[in-house]
């Protein structure tokens, strides 16, 4: 009876393990996004039982009709929020890894809004932007009622509010990744460094931040996967409105309103390349080498 080596064992082992996970990997990753690109080249509605090609005609139509590229602007509105909101998680997630009293409960707070339900923080939202709701109180009651106004009405700030309310919304998760990186590093470094005379600004400069550069590489590129894909928070509250529709908005309102399958999939398309080259531009500027 044959009977296989302790290598040939451990190839059957490997294999069996990944043997799944690879199956589900193709079945729900890879042979969706092939059928992505397939009919992105097509001209289907949905519902006709057979898929005309057009070749690059979809791309042509996006690069000849601007105002369909338009919701990608709004993008660098939750860019630009996520870049803010980074910067203060990071600050709460230095102060909570100080000796601050009650820092279990800064943290908690903190953290709360991230596992809240999506729709329900976003109705929160809606009914706080309200005309005369609780933030325009609010702002009349510490004396700054000179800048009450119509916050979802006005299309000069309804997306910086919306930023807003996402920042508040996810806050939470960037702060409990950068508590965690910030947890491994030694803490003889900074004692090390305090003996040498050195302030908290020299010690977060040239101990925290390069132990956390690689981190700092992977929020950046969540935060700016995580700009393109905003949905729930402008739907729920102005459902699109008023300059606030996002390009996942407006893709799916090519596909599901208009019937508009082929452009859709090639609007989504465009996405998942900005999304591989924001990838590749920060695996050159965080790479591991840099880092060290």
């Amino acid at each position: 009876m044959y009977k296989p080596t302790l290598k040939q064992q451990q190839r059957i082992i490997v294999f069996a393990f990944l043997a799944l996970p690879l199956t589900l990997l193709f079945v729900f990753s890879y042979y969706p996004a092939s059928q992505l690109f397939y009919l992105s080249v097509t001209d289907w509605n949905g519902y006709a039982p057979t898929k005309d090609f057009v070749g690059l005609e979809n791309y042509l139509y996006l690069w000849e009709e601007p105002d369909q590229l338009n919701p990608l602007l709004v993008t660098l509105y939750y860019f630009v929020g996520a870049v803010v909101q980074l910067v203060l998680s990071l600050w709460f997630a230095v102060l909570i890894n100080s000796k601050l009293a009650g820092r279990n409960l800064f943290k908690t707070l903190l953290f709360i809004p991230f596992v809240l339900n999506a729709v329900a923080a976003s109705m929160v939202f809606q009914i706080f932007y309200q005309v005369d709701g609780a933030f325009d109180n609010f702002l009349q009651t510490v004396g700054l009622g000179s800048l009450v106004q119509p916050w979802l009405m006005d299309p000069d700030v309804v997306n910086w509010a919306l930023v807003g309310a996402s920042v508040w919304r996810y806050l939470g998760f960037n702060l409990i990744l950068f508590y965690g990186v910030l947890q491994s590093i030694p803490q003889d470094q900074y004692e090390a460094a305090k003996i040498e005379g050195a302030s908290e600004w020299q010690q977060f400069r040239w101990i925290t931040l390069p132990s956390i550069k690689l981190v700092i590489g992977l929020q950046v590129l969540l935060a700016f996967v995580g700009s393109l894909s905003v949905f729930e928070i402008p739907m729920i509250i102005t459902k699109g409105a008023n300059g606030t529709k996002t390009f996942v908005m407006a893709t799916l309102e090519t596909a599901f309103n208009f019937n508009d399958f082929g452009l859709a999939s090639a609007m989504a398309v465009l996405l998942l390349v900005i999304v591989i080259l924001f990838m590749i531009l920060q695996k050159v500027l965080f790479s591991e080498e840099k880092a060290s």
